[in-house]
């Protein structure tokens, strides 16, 4: 495994996964997230961009409100391998003086050794299990469900958009792939 040193999945007996939500916050998207959740009783944690959270103050703190985690994305969602790394960490910093506690997912998955090693005794850097896709163009949701369903396992940490951009597509398979957990028996966790 690449990265073995990042948190790809969790170690858990319980039947729980952890459903997560990069690039809000977003006043429709989230909360369209938020109220699709709400109808199981299920928990997310929420990676949040650091400039949608001064847009969307209201929205950020409705996260909170309602139990869900947040985590650092950055403030302006910079792609680690092509950003110098005082200036990638100067973004992570910048996040962090608006969205607390010590989890953190690169942008696009991608981060550099050096990058790693300075965020090491700052941040769990937290990767994913699966994901969902749902920021393509090529978006194909029956694949994608389909794809969520089969591979879905205790301690999965699962990856959506709640972003303008995967908008349709993640309202396309969020509501069933819910209900499919539900129907399984998996409850939610939140990543800290």
């Amino acid at each position: 495994m690449a990265f073995p040193k990042l948190v790809w999945q969790i170690n858990t007996s319980k039947k729980e996964v952890y459903l997560t939500f990069d690039d809000g916050p977003n006043p429709e998207v989230t909360t369209y997230v938020m109220d699709e959740l709400e109808k199981y009783g299920f928990k997310a944690t929420f990676f949040c961009i650091g400039d949608n959270v001064r847009k969307y103050p209201d929205t950020f703190n409705e996260i909170l409100s309602r139990g869900h985690g947040v985590g650092n994305h950055t403030f302006y969602h910079v792609n680690g391998w092509r950003t110098p790394v005082q200036d990638y960490m100067n973004e992570i910093d910048k996040c962090s003086d608006l969205v607390p506690g010590r989890i953190f997912r690169p942008p696009y998955g991608r981060i550099t050794g050096a990058q790693r090693r300075i965020l090491k005794g700052k941040y769990k850097i937290i990767m994913w299990t699966l994901l969902s896709w749902d920021f393509k163009k090529t978006f194909k949701p029956k694949r994608s469900l389909w794809k969520l369903k089969r591979y879905t396992r205790k301690g999965s940490i699962v990856v959506f958009h709640d972003s303008i951009k995967s908008r349709a597509n993640l309202k396309s398979v969020l509501p069933e792939y819910l209900a499919y957990l539900h129907k399984e028996g998996y409850q939610t966790g939140l990543l800290e």
